[in-house]
């Protein structure tokens, strides 16, 4: 499984220095997070302050 970024999110950057493998870019005004690259890890959600990153159902 891997996660995405909600709507909640308010575009502060907390999530993308934590990605050990570089999955979340800055795409127009939010952070979206390539499925493809996400390895589960879960560090982007634990940093997040709106709780904006969920696991892909």
């Amino acid at each position: 499984m891997a996660y995405e970024t909600t709507s909640d999110c308010i575009s502060c950057g907390a999530c993308q220095p934590e990605c050990p493998v570089e999955a979340i870019a800055q795409v127009a005004d939010v952070y979206v997070i390539d499925a493809d690259l996400c390895t589960d890890c879960g560090a982007c959600e634990a940093v997040c302050p709106v709780s904006a990153i969920r696991k892909i159902r």
